[in-house]
């Protein structure tokens, strides 16, 4: 008869007997050692995920697009970094182009406020922010400043040690944010509830990160004032101020792109107590179309005066001028000729969207005669309309800049556009301005900016 075979478990055969040297180990011996290898091992892997996080926070900070989120982001990851639950950032470059402006990262603004009032030197990053580029004289530093121990230090400014019991932080971690190209932006610090310091590792990390931080920070500080300067050129480059003319109201609405777009408006009172009413848009962007745009809108003021009572004459010579001076770009323009006492208004455009009349019991757009921009066939010309506002009627000229930033398809956004325009408050249809205001909370998403200039021109009849 044949015995039962016992199954083999995991490579090892039941049926071999224990040799009788071999004992159960003793009990509470250490374990032996780890070799070499295995601390290799152990620091590899600690360096791989130092690397990897390094590498998560920097994608997450290279995402921002603005400098108000790119130094939010920076408190977050080394809030992370060196295990600080609160911080600041100070941007202050050294250049005194500005801007400066102060974040904190769970502080209020009063906490902000309150951190201001210690004596500048008496701070670490106050330290930083006040270093010399010959060298750092006593008292000051170049490098990152570690204060363990706020209450430990006897020197410590009586001011400091008031404004951290009262805020409740007595440790701090303040590193500079700097780059060989743009000098010293600022300094950036995280703050301890308890007496506390971050390792070498960390340090190291934050180091790093605030190399990388710095150089992100300097490219959106160069784009910020780029876009500062364009919008300061555009404004300078609109009216100043509205004129006053008897029947009618005029507010205006402008909100650049960040590249400086050709978008502009434009009124000018004319003879015989007329009115002259335009918005228009030059293609491109940057300093070409802002000087493109200027000379357009000159052009038009004095074609206008000549012979603003045809407004498709006007259009017609601003073409010609387009042609001949900008051979290379297009426009789109409408031009109005209204007479606010006979609230009568003769309008053309070229390329541009219709004009919307926002009234008590009416809210529709102006049925214009399709025509192509200006500068894009060989001679333009198309017919103009007359339309007859009620009292209390606002005749509403904008740029299709105004649509393309809804983000939605052309329909769509036309029809944004028009229930925008209709629910206007009752009490807000005798002002053009809040008319304006509502038009653009409606439209344009919240928080977003888009690329393209804005520009709203409302003309309210009485």
């Amino acid at each position: 008869m044949t015995a039962p075979h016992v199954p083999k478990v995991a490579g090892f055969d039941p049926t071999v007997p224990a040799p009788t040297h071999t004992a159960a180990p003793l009990p509470d011996l250490p374990a032996p050692p780890a070799g070499p290898g295995a601390m290799i091992q152990d620091k590899l892997a600690g360096w791989v995920s130092d690397l990897t996080t390094l590498h998560e926070l920097t994608e997450r900070l290279t995402r921002t697009g603005t400098l108000d989120d790119a130094l939010h982001e920076l408190l977050r990851a080394g809030a992370a970094l060196v295990g600080a639950r609160r911080g600041m950032v100070v941007l202050e470059p050294a250049d005194g182009l500005g801007p400066a402006t102060t974040i904190g990262l769970g502080l209020a603004h009063a906490d902000l406020g309150t951190i201001e009032t210690v004596p500048r030197s008496a701070t670490s990053y106050g330290r930083i922010l006040d270093d010399v580029p010959d060298g750092p004289p006593a008292g000051r530093t170049s490098g990152p400043v570690a204060v363990p121990d706020l209450f430990a230090d006897e020197g410590l400014d009586p001011r400091h040690r008031e404004v951290a019991a009262r805020l409740g932080y007595a440790a701090s971690y303040a590193v500079p944010l700097a780059t060989e190209a743009a000098g010293r932006l600022g300094a950036a610090v995280w703050l301890y509830d308890e007496p506390a310091e971050p390792a070498e590792g960390r340090r190291h990390l934050v180091g790093l990160y605030g190399r990388y931080a710095s150089e992100h920070l300097a490219r959106l500080l160069e784009l910020e004032r780029g876009r500062a300067r364009m919008a300061t050129i555009a404004e300078e480059l609109l009216p100043s101020r509205l004129p006053r003319v008897a029947g009618v109201q005029l507010a205006a609405r402008h909100r650049a792109g960040p590249r400086g777009g050709g978008d502009w408006y434009d009124a000018l009172p004319l003879p015989e107590g007329a009115l002259g009413l335009a918005v228009g848009s030059v293609s491109g962007s940057g300093p070409s179309a802002l000087a493109a745009m200027g000379r357009l809108r000159a052009s038009l003021r004095a074609y206008a005066v000549m012979e603003g009572e045809d407004p498709v004459a006007v259009l017609s010579d601003l073409e010609l001028l387009l042609r001949l001076t900008e051979p290379a770009r297009s426009a789109t323009a409408l031009f109005a000729y209204a007479e606010p006492a006979r609230r009568k208004v003769v309008l053309a455009g070229a390329g541009h969207t219709p004009p919307l009349i926002v009234g008590e019991r009416r809210t529709e757009y102006v049925e214009t005669s399709l025509s192509a921009p200006l500068g894009m066939l060989a001679c333009w010309e198309a017919p103009s309309v007359e339309i007859a506002p009620e009292p209390g009627e606002t005749v509403l000229l904008y740029t299709d800049g105004l649509l393309r930033r809804t983000g939605e398809s052309t329909d769509r956004a036309f029809a944004k556009l028009h229930a925008a325009a209709a629910t206007v408050p009752a009490a807000d249809r005798a002002d053009p301005g809040a008319i304006a205001d509502h038009v653009l909370r409606t439209v344009l998403p919240e928080g977003g900016s888009g690329d393209e200039d804005v520009v709203v021109l409302a003309a309210r009849f009485e």
